[in-house]
């Protein structure tokens, strides 16, 4: 929920902006970042294989178009499971293909495992360019 209101693009560097910088800070708000986002993920993946595609978009929690989510599906239909990572790795990407991994059943564990490895390569580009700015 916080994706709205206070994107990863502005915690990580502002939280390795608040630390040392030490390899252990860093570890700990990567672990913390990767299992918050994976978790929402999983929650909406959860949310899409149980409501089906009518009812999250009749929700006025899910914020997507019927078009743009037809978009998405085709991405997915056309790359599968590998457009998950690779979509969580991308700035204005990422969780988008979420739900349709959900419609799509894909098994809980390999969307886990996707998400989780996405989500870490994108947070550890922004730890990583926070502090490369932070040492010039």
């Amino acid at each position: 929920m916080l994706l709205y209101f206070v994107p990863s693009e502005g915690i990580i560097p502002a939280a390795v902006f608040l630390t040392d910088g030490s390899p252990l800070d860093v570890f700990v708000l990567l672990t913390v970042a990767v299992v918050g986002a994976t978790a929402g993920q999983f929650a909406l993946f959860t949310a899409s294989k149980r409501l089906g595609r009518e009812r999250l978009l009749e929700s006025r929690w899910v914020r997507i178009s019927d078009e743009r989510l037809g978009r998405f599906d085709q991405w997915f239909e056309n790359w599968g499971p590998i457009v998950v990572p690779v979509s969580n790795s991308l700035l204005f990407t990422r969780g988008m293909l979420t739900i349709p991994a959900g419609l799509a059943e894909l098994g809980d564990r390999k969307f886990l495992l996707l998400s989780a490895i996405g989500t870490l390569s994108f947070e550890s580009l922004l730890a990583g360019a926070t502090l490369f700015l932070l040492s010039v």
